[in-house]
């Protein structure tokens, strides 16, 4: 037949695709979740929601004692990923030593571009915020939503960098 096409089913082409995300994500592995950091793939499940069977990776962040349920299906959508090599790491690490870029424009609107790097997962541009909140000694004192802010970028350096080394926050 002239211009027909075959039929498509959608379930075998989404199957191969959830196992691979499947496979990307392992149990007890870090990971990071955009809006919430480092957080430990617990397991991962079929469960049955709402009449529709739906394969979830559940991750724990302890430091929020909070579980997150997201869907296979839709991790990589939601942002979340894998630990930082230790080279994309080492080079956010290196721009700490950089210049701070400090903008003029309104706090409120550099405010929100400092959360929207935050809550971006991604460790350069995490950095960049730490790079340009941090005060030495003898410059002007922090604004409290500057410190929080400074203070939720250098959390995130500090989680990520301590899974990847296997080590705790502090240290």
């Amino acid at each position: 037949m002239p211009g027909h096409m075959p039929a498509m089913h959608g379930r075998p082409q989404i199957v191969p695709r959830a196992m691979a995300a499947k496979e990307n994500f392992v149990e007890g592995d870090y990971v990071v979740y955009p809006t919430h950091g480092v957080g430990k793939v617990e397991r991962i499940a079929t469960e049955e929601i709402a009449g529709h069977k739906l394969e979830l990776i559940h991750i724990t962040f302890e430091e929020n004692r909070m579980t997150l349920r997201v869907p296979v299906a839709k991790a990589r959508t939601a942002g979340l990923r894998k630990l930082a090599t230790r080279k994309v790491f080492d080079e956010a690490l290196a721009l700490l030593k950089g210049r701070a870029r400090i903008k003029r424009t309104m706090w409120s609107r550099r405010a929100q571009e400092y959360e929207q790097k935050i809550n971006s997962g991604d460790p350069m541009q995490i950095a960049e915020v730490v790079r340009d909140l941090h005060r030495n000694a003898g410059q002007p004192d922090q604004s409290f939503s500057e410190r929080q802010i400074y203070e939720a970028a250098m959390d995130r350096l500090a989680a990520e960098l301590a899974a990847l080394d296997n080590t705790d926050k502090g240290t």
